[in-house]
């Protein structure tokens, strides 16, 4: 994963586990004693059950999963997606959107019967002042609009303008971190475009948003209570009268959502959710995340890792069966870097197949006799429940029939995250988390890029694939970008140090009575589309 200064979702497991407390607030149609109470002393509640990755509700701020589940129920974005198609970004705020055909120009024309949770209009000024807000505070999310400028053009119009073609910018716009604030209130509680901003006390108590729901109250290290925005100004309005997010281990939360005391779990295992009875849903999909193994090339770090033919025997001794295996249900195999329901994925007939004659040729062919070689990755991280150690075996055994004897060498995340941000890795095995669901978000993993750097893949490498990027990155029409992508990706595969191995299942349950549910790569679950039969 690329695992930025933000979450990068890696860190899920890290942050406190916070068990089941007192609080047994249910859904009014899951079943159960807790659930009856539920309904008759606080209307409609729902109960999810998380393992907190959180650290802010301020959208200028935040850039967490727990997060950005919390900022999609509170704040309205320009763009959104429905459901879990992240193929075509629909109107939000914006009743409408236009990118010039040189793809740097972004023109969105603005609702006017958008209202915020106070009633007060959604105005051009409020747009311009949240952006920018994002952009110059300097905080996490604030790459995402880098080199962006914002335009208040007339009352109902916001133009961005980017120096270069930016045809993923109404991909990034429906990101949470982006929710557009009520600027009066944000500015009268500390809020400033600039990075002495002071308003994330505030908006860690109090929404400032137009979403469908409101923050009643936050904490980050145990919950989050939503409460309904009654003058919401969506067409579809929000089910639930409140929805409890609560910071709960998976193994709590298997037992949670079984006995009723809540009705959705977001982290269970396919293992955890292969025999789930009792009336409750599983909801099983293909995350976005991508593990993949890397191989440095620098010399200075590895003689034996810069060699292109080791590399092609490290690509065609791995056994990527055996590693879904090890994944469980719902799980693909990459058959490139950018996963496979976004524009420019490659089909999955052209992931690599395991080859060991193929790969004891190629280490044959790399001069190198007998190698032995360093694989680093967080020993304790899990991502949606598969832990790191088990792949990491299977690859050893797998090159050790190759003739490459790996050993494995698990860290705490900081320390392994400092091998690999410095690019002193010899083998890595990461994962990578979408910031926007663009396949341009994967360009970092070029030479001198963000992940090419990690892998000590400086730029001019490959001036190749390099120019491949740059035709990539340049291009506007989505028929020409997924040829672009497409290209990258097989280029990336062919010479690149990077070898794509699976995209781990994602596995959500619900109680049997809850409705609307679609996992979303970059927000998870969209709490306002929840209901109940």
């Amino acid at each position: 994963m690329a695992l930025r200064s933000r979450r990068r979702r890696a860190t899920t497991a890290l942050l406190p586990v916070v068990l089941t407390g007192a609080l047994a607030l249910a859904a009014c149609s899951s079943g159960g004693s807790s659930a009856t109470q539920g309904q008759s002393s606080a209307g409609k509640t729902l109960v999810i059950d998380t393992s907190f990755d959180l650290k802010t509700a301020d959208p200028g701020r935040t850039y967490e999963p727990t997060g950005l589940i919390v900022d999609k129920a509170t704040y309205d974005t320009l763009l959104t997606f429905e459901g879990a198609d992240v193929t075509k970004p629909v109107p939000s705020l914006a009743e409408s959107y236009e990118m010039s055909p040189d793809g740097k120009k972004l023109t969105l024309k603005l609702r006017k019967d958008a209202t915020f949770a106070d009633g007060s209009p959604v105005t051009a000024q409020d747009v311009f002042f949240s952006l920018s807000r994002v952009r110059d505070m300097k905080g996490t999310p604030s790459f995402l609009l880098d080199g962006v400028e914002v335009e208040e053009t007339d009352d109902s119009t916001i133009t961005l303008t980017s120096k270069e073609p930016n045809p993923a910018l109404p991909y990034i716009l429906p990101n949470p971190a982006l929710g557009i604030l009520n600027s009066k209130v944000a500015k009268e509680n500390g809020a400033t475009a600039a990075p002495d901003d002071k308003a994330e006390q505030y908006l860690n108590s109090a929404s400032a948003g137009s979403g469908p729901y409101t923050i009643e109250s936050f904490n980050v290290s145990s919950q989050v209570v939503l409460k309904k925005n009654d003058k919401y100004w969506g067409a579809k309005k929000p089910f639930y009268d409140k929805v409890v997010i609560r910071n709960v281990e998976s193994a709590t939360q298997k037992l949670n959502v079984q006995r009723g005391d809540s009705q959705v779990a977001l982290n269970l295992s396919g293992d955890q959710v292969a025999a789930m009875g009792g009336g409750l849903q599983v909801k099983r999909t293909t995350s976005a995340y991508v593990f993949f193994l890397l191989a440095n090339q620098d010399p200075g770090v590895s003689k034996v890792t810069s060699n292109a033919k080791f590399v092609e025997a490290l690509r065609k001794g791995i056994d990527y069966t055996g590693l879904l295996e090890l994944a469980g249900e719902g799980s693909t195999q990459a058959a490139g870097i950018i996963p496979s329901m976004f524009l420019g994925a490659l089909p999955a007939d052209q992931a690599t197949k395991r080859d060991v004659e193929g790969a004891k040729a190629a280490l044959k062919e790399s001069g190198v006799a007998n190698p032995t070689v360093k694989l680093e990755y967080p020993s304790e991280l899990t991502v949606n429940g598969l832990s790191f150690q088990p792949l990491a075996e299977r690859i050893q055994a797998n090159l050790k029939e190759v003739g490459i004897t790996v050993e494995i060498t698990p860290a705490p995340v900081t320390t392994a995250l400092d091998n690999y941000r410095n690019g002193k890795e010899e083998l890595g095995l990461w994962y990578w988390g979408p910031d926007f669901p663009d396949p341009s978000n994967y360009l970092s993993f070029l030479p001198g890029k963000l992940v090419g750097l990690r892998a000590g893949w400086k730029a001019g490498a490959d001036k190749e694939l390099e120019a491949a990027g740059e035709k990539a990155a340049a291009s506007v029409t989505d028929d020409d970008r997924k040829q672009a992508y497409t290209d990258v990706q097989t280029k990336l595969n062919a010479s690149g140090p990077f070898i794509p191995l699976i995209q781990p299942g994602q596995n959500i349950v619900t109680a049997g009575s809850v409705t609307g549910l679609e996992y979303h790569p970059v927000w998870t679950i969209n709490v306002a589309d929840l209901g109940a039969k």
